[in-house]
């Protein structure tokens, strides 16, 4: 007779196990611990088998009638259900997240450089596998994505938290792609970081670069040249500090004059071109006997095949004065001169759409982002960068502020 729900509910356990039956080979089997789990006997090509169904409650008896219908196709079929079961368990192993996502970066590694492809799997193994590794990647939720998110998000980590997002959801889609899943939980998640609280960065008002300019050319006496020459670099070309320690000489194209700034190693992930001035040359040309054999422009004092430490120049420039703690200097750091440049350059008169270009500030309309070219505005960008140098240059042998006169006067 077949089993009613009440039936089930109502078991008791007794001193051995029992069976209670429902109809075509399947029961469930009631533990003399209290437990009760389904079971499907079946005979395939003359050996007597056990499919195990499941758990009850877990599994209800509909369901379980379900999967007792579905293994007598399979048996209709001349398959057998505990083989396929086993083969389905193996795939759902092979198809983990952590073999998927090292499988995507095997796919991607050759058209990123060495030091992205190996940032990019040590951010999967700190802050992802362990979490989600395990887990059959097509069986994954925006829920258990949320919850690494949140792991990495309370150290406040932001910038990693996106990177992990995006990691997560590059890796779904190339499931997708591969037929091995279905969804991507990390698809539908913009937003869900927290925003970094936007932090200004002290910088040079114009009325002290005089004065800092010639403060600069003397920083030579007191400390190393290749500090002294990143710093008049940085100002010459204002990339943020760390776009300009990673610089490496084969971005350079000293023929074209134009730095091309590797797409890994930028904040937004694109290509960026800084034509370079003249003054700019002549640094790098300065620079050449210092560290021309070396891949790194300005390696680290100690190991020439890491980069310029992020305080090196911060430093320097508080042994000028500029720390906030001495009359008349304010304080300033290597990222504020970008802001100071943006300021000048937008008082001159300058297109303000070349100047954030420059920038390479990340574009807030996502759909002109997407037609915004490295090389958008690019002879405006060089008029600008050779006046932003003769600029300083003026400043500089004066001593004194050079007053502004706007673009459209000097035309």
């Amino acid at each position: 007779m077949a089993l009613v729900n009440s039936h089930i509910k109502e078991a008791k356990p007794r001193d051995t196990d029992y069976k209670l039956a429902d109809g075509g080979g399947m029961y469930l089997l009631v533990k003399k611990n209290g437990s009760k789990y389904w079971r499907l006997d079946y005979r395939f090509r003359g050996k007597r088998k056990t499919l195990a169904i499941g758990v009850y409650p877990e599994v209800s008896l509909k369901d379980a009638r379900e999967k007792r219908r579905l293994a007598k196709i399979q048996l209709n079929n001349d398959q057998d259900p505990a083989e396929i079961r086993k083969e389905e368990k193996r795939a759902r192993e092979l198809n983990c997240f952590e073999d998927v996502a090292r499988q995507w970066w095997e796919h991607h590694k050759d058209t990123w450089s060495a030091d992205h492809a190996a940032r990019v799997l040590k951010r999967l193994e700190d802050n992802v596998f362990k979490d989600l590794g395990h887990l059959p990647i097509d069986h994954i939720t925006p829920k258990q994505v949320i919850a690494t998110l949140r792991k990495v998000e309370t150290r406040g980590a932001l910038d990693v938290a996106n990177r992990v997002k995006q990691a997560i959801s590059a890796t779904c889609r190339f499931a997708i792609q591969q037929g091995i899943a279905t969804n991507n939980p990390a698809g539908d998640l913009d937003g869900i970081i927290k925003q970094r609280k936007v932090q200004h960065r002290a910088s040079l008002p114009r009325e002290e670069l005089p004065q800092f300019l010639q403060s600069l050319e003397t920083y030579s006496d007191r400390g190393r040249m290749l500090t002294q020459r990143a710093i008049k670099l940085l100002l010459l070309t204002f990339v943020r500090s760390g776009e300009l320690r990673g610089a490496r000489w084969n971005e350079f194209d000293l023929k074209d004059k134009v730095w091309r700034v590797s797409a890994d190693r930028m904040k937004m992930r694109n290509e960026h071109l800084v034509p370079l001035s003249r003054q700019a040359l002549e640094v790098l040309e300065l620079l050449k006997p210092m560290t021309g054999k070396y891949d790194l422009i300005f390696p680290s004092e100690r190991q020439r095949d890491k980069v310029m430490s992020d305080n090196t120049m911060r430093r320097a420039i508080f042994k000028l004065g500029y720390d906030g703690t001495h009359k008349g200097k304010s304080k300033a750091v290597p990222h504020g001169f970008r802001a100071t440049a943006s300021s000048i350059l937008n008082e001159t008169g300058f297109n303000p759409d070349a100047i954030e270009r420059q920038l390479a500030h990340k574009e807030s309309n996502s759909v002109r982002a997407a037609y915004t070219h490295h090389a958008r505005y690019i002879d405006e960008r060089r008029e600008m960068m050779q006046w932003w140098a003769d600029y300083l240059d003026a400043m500089r042998a004066s001593g004194s502020i050079v007053p502004i006169f706007s673009k459209a006067a000097n035309n």
